[in-house]
């Protein structure tokens, strides 16, 4: 059963550039999908679409077949957003504040945010960091600190902008994990990611759009062989699945 559809999502921009055109897609609870493409393809601009932060030039974005525009505030507590630049998520003094941010502007009561924020760092292994300033984390936990400021708000569907950029091996892993613990746990995982290798043994379906369209949508090991006609690097060697897609399977 379909959760999130765009209809013909279609965005220009004032200068008349064609972001995405005509872009129609069902997500069932639950799944783990990839979305690739080659730099410029529109996979950010869609992405940004589905929580609002965008609005169409024609088209929409339905939420359990309702329009998003109908409730905002409700969309962005069911769909959480982790944008690629972790630190443009950090607004707390702590990391405690920070993740308390989302569900104090849900209007939660003190309790409810308490309860929010300890669940959330429980979920992220970042209990023990409760009190530190945000700029003194490594790329990795501050990555990890975006992800609990949006399970704070207890989304059904997590986004992931470009989720490994910046960090280094031992950061990669503590992302991969927790994103596959997440959907582990019954969250719908959206991952926008040109670096295929790290998370297509994961994923139920591979997208792939190419300037701004939808060219490929379907399981991955059907889909991959054909990315490269897109300009999307390949996880192959010799013919085989290079050995870190099976990382954490």
């Amino acid at each position: 059963m379909s959760i999130l559809t765009t209809k013909n999502l279609t965005h220009t921009f004032p200068d008349g550039t064609t972001g995405i055109a005509d872009i129609s897609l069902q997500f069932g609870a639950g799944e783990f999908v990839i979305i690739a493409g080659a730099n410029g393809s529109g996979k950010t601009v869609f992405i940004r679409h589905l929580n609002g932060l965008l609005t169409p030039t024609r088209g929409k974005v339905l939420i359990d077949g309702v329009p998003i525009t109908k409730n905002i505030t409700a969309t962005r507590r069911k769909i959480g957003l982790i944008f690629q630049d972790s630190d443009s998520q950090i607004v707390g003094q702590t990391v405690a504040e920070d993740v308390a941010f989302g569900p104090e502007n849900l209007n939660l009561s003190p309790p409810e945010v308490e309860q929010a924020v300890a669940e959330a760092l429980r979920a992220t292994g970042l209990e023990d960091l409760s009190g530190k300033d945000p700029r003194t984390l490594s790329g990795g936990q501050k990555k990890k600190l975006a992800i609990a400021g949006v399970l704070a708000m207890q989304p059904e569907i997590l986004i992931f902008d470009e989720p490994f950029t910046g960090l280094d091996y031992p950061g990669v892993v503590q992302i991969l994990q927790q994103i596959v613990q997440l959907h582990q746990a019954g969250h719908t995982i959206l991952l926008v990611t040109h670096e295929l290798e790290k998370v297509l043994a994961h994923a139920d379906r591979l997208i792939i759009l190419h300037q701004g369209k939808l060219v490929e949508d379907g399981a991955p090991q059907e889909v991959i062989y054909r990315a490269a006609n897109y300009g999307v690097r390949v996880p192959l060697k010799d013919g085989e699945e290079v050995s870190s897609v099976t990382w954490l399977k």
